[in-house]
């Protein structure tokens, strides 16, 4: 029987993962031997070990790893004090993992958030400021205001970035606006206050949008981030793997006449599919040859593709994207004020000030009939890639690293880390139930959810779009049976609907914005009854988010169900093989009301989500590629700006440069090449006449 190369060299060298663990559980063994020790000290002596840490690190022979089970104990017991949670065993090694810069893996429900709260500590006490990074505005409040409870009992500042706003933590305020009592204490500030804060949390976008803003200002005072020293990434695979595929993008309002947006809005929706070749597994489509002349002949033009109609050709692609790519209430939204919103296909919360790019949002906007917002210019950008490998240190955390393990080491050099559970799992995960239609599926979905129901235990119900989630809505309503709907359009009262979500009978449809960070505690006489059923109304395109959603229910160790409900409609199964699925149960006799269990579709549905999942790791490998290519660039820009804006004199080197290496590139003197110079010294204000002479004299040498 043929061995694998990692069997091999796990029966030679034995299972690393073994023994990182026996390894990091030495460390708890000493923290656990202190417990006793600070147990003893009053509150205020207890508070006062955070000057006495940082009092020993000033010496030389002292670091972090010296103090780290002393550190350890102390956040352990003020937590157990201050919000009646004390960190289990696992949670000291996941936070041990997080401080020797890697991703720990750590079961849905072992409390991440409480876990990060050491290293997060440990390394605030250098004094150089910790982000803790998470998925969305909601988690980044949440997280601040439920763990700065612990970090102001020691000491410590706890700052919040969030979507045009920030706050920091303050036990003295009272925030009306938050109905969450874990938000009460955050008290809005500035920007900068909330960076300069020992412990910062906030959203990926709102971390790596302020670098870009801090790097377009002219004034000193404007930079509101410190230097980049240790991030701890919450929900690490959604945010470096899954979102690393769209750069952050910083934009202008550029010149264009909508017009042409609407004019070619118009013509793609009288298209019909045998006027283009759609390829919905890459997300392409291109006009047929009967697709170009009936465009032509709407156009009133005898050939599309000559210069003169290059910006036609633009339109038209963008707006046949649109029209068959894009669709409402799954990848955007349209508000009552006519704004077109993406929704993020990750975790279905809105992406508030995120719009398509290359004229792709504007053709939606055609589209959907509402006012074509101008499109843009890009003033700055940088991939999520290259903006978290600009941290000192970077770490992660998650329910689902293992599978990625290939790429976090590629592209981050994060090892990740197995943390095995406080308590054995309990929860019973059903193989799928496959439909012939779609309909018969959602009959069946609301069928099974009444049955539940009915016996008491709550239901979640997870869904890959806003629509789909309201379509299951209407069958509901048709039984008569009352629920909540949580997706983008309603997320205001995510809180208060979450809170409720595991009580008896209780029924919650959400999108994935409950796949994530969502904590479902079960209410009294649930546990008895089963505990928390979780339905999936598809598969997604990744086996993780699949897994998130399952995640939801038997949390250390409670008892749970979980049952995905799957049809040959459903677009992963329609695009990968769903005819020829659909083909065997008309064969079988199926009718759309019944289900079938069948390994061997599932393994189908498996190997679909595979293949997604590897041609969006190419999509994010193209994307690394191309930004670095810009990025040894930009960082040089950065650098040189920020030196002049704190004031050194960086003409002599700057001209060096020039010298050594511009006309080497551009094989042109600078004295025929006046508009590389105007547009250098708009960036960096160094004098013209230097550049020029800079470039003439590199010339007169070769």
């Amino acid at each position: 029987m043929a061995i694998t190369q990692q069997k091999v060299l796990t029966k030679v060298f034995g299972d690393p993962q073994k023994r990182i663990l026996r390894r990091l559980q030495k460390k708890v063994d000493e923290i656990n031997a202190l417990g006793p020790k600070y147990k003893k000290l009053s509150d205020k002596e207890l508070a006062g070990q955070t000057d006495v840490l940082r009092k020993r690190l000033q010496k030389k022979s002292v670091t972090l790893d010296t103090i780290l089970p002393d550190a350890f104990a102390v956040v352990r017991e003020m937590a157990d004090r201050t919000i009646g949670e004390r960190h289990y065993d696992v949670q000291l090694i996941g936070s041990m993992v997080l401080h020797e810069g890697s991703v720990a893996e750590l079961k849905t429900g072992e409390g991440k958030t409480l876990m990060s709260t050491l290293a997060a500590y440990l390394n605030a006490l250098e004094g150089k400021g910790v982000h803790v990074v998470t998925v969305n505005d909601y988690l980044a409040q949440r997280d601040a205001g439920w763990m700065g409870q612990i970090y102001n009992a020691l000491g410590l500042s706890t700052g919040v970035i969030i979507n045009e706003a920030s706050f920091l933590y303050d036990e003295n305020y009272d925030n009306e606006a938050h109905t969450d009592p874990r938000m009460k204490k955050l008290r809005p500030c500035t920007r900068k206050e909330a960076y300069q804060a020992d412990i910062t949390y906030g959203t990926n976008n709102e971390f790596g949008f302020d670098y870009l803003r801090d790097n377009m200002v002219n004034d000193i005072e404007l930079v509101r981030q410190r230097d980049l020293n240790f991030a701890i990434v919450d929900e690490v695979d959604s945010i470096l793997i899954d979102e690393a595929r769209t750069p952050l993008i910083i934009s202008a309002p550029a010149s264009e006449n909508p017009d042409s947006y609407y004019q070619f809005a118009k013509i793609a929706a009288k298209l019909t599919p045998e006027d283009y070749t759609l390829e919905e597994k890459r997300k392409q489509v291109a006009l047929t040859d009967e697709g170009v002349e009936k465009v032509q002949k709407m156009l009133g033009i005898k050939n599309l593709y000559t210069p003169e109609y290059v910006r036609s050709v633009y339109h038209m692609d963008q707006a046949l994207r649109a029209q068959t790519l894009f669709h409402r209430d799954k990848d955007y939204v349209v508000t009552n004020d006519g704004e077109v919103i993406i929704v993020d296909e990750h975790t279905g919360r809105l992406k508030q000030g995120n719009r398509y790019s290359e004229g792709l949002h504007q053709a939606i906007e055609a589209k959907e009939g509402v006012p074509v917002l101008q499109e843009s210019m890009t003033l700055a950008t940088i991939s999520f890639q290259n903006y978290f490998r600009l941290y000192k240190k970077l770490s992660g955390m998650t329910g689902t690293a293992f599978t990625e393990a290939e790429e976090f080491q590629q592209i981050y050099s994060l090892d990740v880390v197995v943390v095995p559970p406080n308590k054995p799992i309990t929860r019973q995960d059903h193989q799928d139930l496959i439909y012939k239609t779609e309909k018969g599926k959602l009959k069946a979905v609301a069928q099974a959810i009444k049955e539940y129901h009915d016996e008491g235990r709550p239901v979640l119900v997870g869904s890959g779009s806003i629509a789909k989630n309201e379509m299951i809505a209407k069958y509901l309503d048709s039984e008569g049976i009352k629920y909540e709907i949580l997706n983008a359009k309603n997320n205001e009262r995510e809180a208060e609907i979450i809170s409720h979500a595991g009580e008896k009978g209780a029924i919650t449809l959400a999108t994935n914005i409950a796949g994530r960070g969502t904590d479902i505690k079960l209410g009294p006489g649930v546990k008895e009854l089963g505990g928390l059923v979780v339905i999936g109304s598809e598969r997604h395109e990744s086996r993780r988010i699949d897994n998130q959603l399952r995640g939801r229910g038997g949390r250390q160790g409670d008892p749970g169900d979980t049952q995905f409900y799957v049809s040959t409609e459903d677009d992963l199964m329609r695009i990968f093989q769903g005819e020829r699925i659909a083909n065997v149960l008309e064969r079988l006799g199926v009718d759309e009301e019944t289900a079938i269990q069948n390994r061997a579709v599932s393994k189908t549905l498996e190997a679909a989500q595979k293949r997604v999942e590897g041609y969006n790791f190419d999509t994010r490998k193209n994307v690394v590629q191309y930004d670095n290519v810009i990025n040894r660039h930009r960082r040089v820009v950065y650098v040189m700006r920020r030196k002049i804006l704190e004031g050194d004199n960086i003409k002599p080197e700057i001209e060096r440069l020039l010298k050594e290496k511009v006309n080497d590139s551009a094989q042109l003197p600078l004295k025929n090449n006046p508009n590389f110079v105007k547009e250098f010294s708009t960036v960096i204000p160094v004098d013209e006449d230097a550049l020029t002479k800079a470039g003439s004299e590199k010339k007169d040498k070769s």
